[in-house]
């Protein structure tokens, strides 16, 4: 009789830190292989892709060394149009030529005179925001050359002004076509690179109206939620919900309709980058190579399956679906999706999008391929595999037979290769659901079809007589019924990772912060509380965050269905000062800045303003006597406290001119800009201001402790030596410090 966990002892945080702590230590302590100590090389995955023949012959040398080199790094530009314009003039500058060092000599021997070019844009990425570096992640962070560009990438990636981000992981989100009013959802998002790009889609159409659509982000993995957290909030989007839950069993949402009735959220895109064995990854994660097996992706074809077709029952008519896998695998790519367009039939289809990535190189999907075992045999059907093989081989991982193929157009799959265009390896596909699904009619009580049910209108419920007609067709088709299958589900289902708090959200005017905020920033009335929401039920308001209309509605329909991670975007902060008890906070400044008054608006000048962003002593904030007298004159009614200074580029050939929101605070005597350093660095920038008093060269920093320690170390053995020649002279302190040795010695023995 197994034991059960009934009675097992709940360890708390503080033992679970430990325990971490006291493995991470012995992991740190265990001899490990550097990455170039790894052998970049496995028969069986040579073996494997040669009998696929994934890879034409004449392409085999250069697809296997590409595999066996280091990726490149690159990285999108993010933020608004103007923003993210001025930072494009930027890298195109001679400002980061410089910082570049202009350029790399090719390491080839053979064609030592010629020189590569560090950095260029890829072609399929729209206007230019999107770059390559032909350097390695090891090479800008061990190499001093490097180091304005290291800080370079870390400043504006934390001011969420770019993400770093693989060449090929960029292109799902744009043959997905996100458009402002899309309901998205993200099935499988941590760490959340392509997330981000979903959430600048949204965001397209810039404005001081919020757009309809919204992105629901995804991922069973509690810890990788946070880092999807991380990764979003950079954005500041107030249209994104973070959830946990296991996206081949994701439960459907529940949305408020228009005449105030509830019904089933359907997505117009939806993205489902599934998990997989990730040998496209072999140039960042080279220990794949030594634990490469044909059976990791066989193995994971099963769940793969199940998140695309859960995926797509969520998706609405005329909706589109992109599966995706960083793995080169047919058995995780064709073979999955064989296996779907059989069992949906006419329902959906396969899109070919090159037209959305022009430039992009890549080959079309394959129409035949063979499963193998984990001993690389080969099967071509599954009447040849062995008793042993067949929980690893299934019956539907096998192709299509040849005059079948054709109808099934997996050409229009995209194969990315590494030889391709010095990329890691990816697969992209695009389902387009033209009509319901063969069983959704039958298996959904609460779906857009359920009014056409025995021609009934208005009926949003199913009776007593259609329930058994339809329980009896799922026996029938050997499926449980719904009841059944859904009091088989909340039986599974757990509360994982940490508890989260509350979403609780403003009710009214009547709240309690709410008349204090709206009376010191001249909030307009268009702005309602109802959308504000802070995670606590009681005690005093730390934080308040600011929702979209739909996001709102998701969470209060859904927060006891799905566990929710986070969502809003911080928007004012407790203070508790005299005269206000809640500051504005960066992050959400754009959000709301247009519902704020005049009256906390100050406009000021770019040496103002430069001054201010310089100064980096949060205790001597820069004296207003220190401003423009411009400036000075609109300070001298200005009351004091958190307010909102105005930046607008004029006489200027720039098409988007800058246009900035900074946070500020106006002292009794003093004006400062209320932001994080990355962000002050970032502003810094685009304004033409001198950012060097901010860069850090850990290099230099390193060299300097080291020479200090060695000064030290001179020091003390000075003071040993004259404290040794003192002893000697007094003929009897010699002998007292061979005590105090040994006692010291004892004493570390005993403990």
């Amino acid at each position: 009789m197994g034991k059960g966990r009934k009675n097992k002892p709940q360890k708390n945080f503080a033992e679970k830190r430990r325990e971490k702590q006291k493995k991470k230590d012995e992991l740190d302590k265990a001899p490990q292989r550097s990455y170039p100590d790894i052998i970049r090389e496995n028969k069986d995955f040579e073996n494997y892709y040669k009998t696929q023949g994934i890879i034409p012959e004449d392409k085999w040398d250069a697809f296997i060394d590409t595999m066996r080199t280091n990726l490149p790094v690159a990285f999108r530009i993010t933020g608004s149009k103007v923003e993210a314009t001025a930072l494009l003039e930027i890298i195109k500058s001679d400002f980061f030529k410089e910082i570049l060092n202009a350029n790399l000599e090719s390491d080839n021997e053979n064609s030592s005179s010629e020189v590569k070019t560090i950095l260029h844009s890829l072609p399929f990425y729209p206007e230019e925001l999107a770059w390559q570096l032909q350097l390695t992640r090891k090479d800008i962070r061990r190499s001093e050359a490097y180091f304005r560009l290291h800080n370079f990438l870390i400043t504006e990636t934390n001011s969420g002004n770019i993400s770093r981000q693989e060449v090929v992981s960029m292109v799902p989100p744009l043959v997905l076509d996100v458009k402002p009013s899309h309901k998205v959802l993200d099935m499988c998002a941590a760490p959340g690179s392509k997330t981000a790009q979903l959430i600048e889609m949204i965001h397209a159409d810039e404005g001081d109206v919020l757009p309809e659509g919204f992105v629901i982000a995804n991922d069973l993995d509690n810890n990788r939620c946070y880092k999807l957290v991380h990764q979003a909030k950079r954005l500041n989007s107030p249209n994104i919900l973070i959830t946990n839950h296991d996206s081949s069993i994701m439960p459907n949402f529940t949305i408020t309709k228009p005449d105030g009735t509830k019904g089933v959220l359907k997505f117009d895109r939806i993205l489902a980058d599934v998990p997989c064995s990730g040998d496209g990854t072999m140039r960042k994660n080279p220990d794949i190579w030594c634990k490469w097996s044909p059976a990791n992706g066989s193995n994971l074809h099963g769940i793969q399956y199940r998140i695309a077709k859960r995926g797509l029952e969520m998706l609405t008519v005329g909706g589109r679906m992109v599966y995706s896998t960083c793995s080169l695998n047919p058995i995780e790519n064709e073979a999955v999706l064989h296996r779907i367009l059989l069992e949906t039939g006419d329902s959906v289809q396969l899109v070919d999008c090159r037209d959305l990535v022009p430039g992009l190189v890549c080959d079309p999907g394959v129409t035949h391929w063979k499963p193998a075992s984990k001993n690389l045999q080969y099967y071509n059907a599954w009447e040849e595999v062995p008793e042993q093989w067949q929980t690893q081989i299934r019956p539907k991982m096998f192709p299509p037979p040849a005059d079948e193929a054709s109808k099934f157009h997996l050409e229009r799959c995209m194969r990315i290769l590494p030889h391709h265009q010095d990329t890691g390896g990816f697969f992209v596909a695009v389902l387009e659901k033209v009509k319901p699904l063969p069983w959704e009619g039958e298996a959904c009580t609460l779906s857009q079809n359920v009014q056409n049910v025995a021609g009934s209108e208005n009926k949003d419920e199913l009776s007593l007589e259609e329930e058994a007609v339809r329980d009896m067709k799922l026996l029938e088709r050997g499926k449980r019924p719904l009841d059944e299958e859904m009091k088989l589900q909340r039986k599974r289902r757990r509360i994982v990772g940490y508890r989260e708090d509350p979403f609780v959200f403003f009710k009214d005017e009547s709240e309690d912060a709410w008349k204090s905020i709206k009376d010191f920033y001249g909030i307009s009335n268009n702005l309602d509380p109802q959308r504000l929401l802070v995670r606590s039920h009681e005690g005093k308001k730390k934080n308040i965050y600011f929702t979209s209309p739909a996001i709102r509605d998701l969470v209060i329909c859904n927060e006891n269905k799905v566990k929710l991670i986070n969502t809003g975007v911080k928007t004012f902060v407790r203070c508790d000062n005299k005269n206000m008890k809640f500051r504005l906070a960066q992050e959400g400044v754009q959000s709301i800045a247009h519902y704020i008054s005049d009256e906390r608006k100050l406009h000021i000048s770019k040496g103002d303003l430069i001054m201010l962003l310089q100064n980096n002593d949060p205790h001597a904030p820069p004296e207003i006597v220190k401003l423009s007298s411009d400036t000075q004159e609109r300070l001298r009614d200005f009351a004091t406290g958190s307010c909102i200074l105005l930046y607008k580029e004029e006489k200027t050939d720039n098409l988007n001119p800058l246009d900035l929101k900074i946070v500020g605070w106006r002292g009794t005597m003093s004006l400062k800009a209320y932001v994080p350093m990355c962000d002050a660095v970032h502003y810094l920038r685009l304004l033409g201001g001198d950012c060097s008093k901010f860069e850090k060269n850990k290099f230099e920093e390193s060299r300097a402790a080291v020479s200090n320690e060695d000064v030290n170390n001179g020091e003390d053995e000075t003071e040993d030596a004259i404290g040794e020649k003192a002893a000697m002279e007094n003929g009897d302190c010699t002998e007292k410090k061979v005590d105090d040795a040994e006692t010291t010695t004892k004493v570390e023995t005993s403990e």
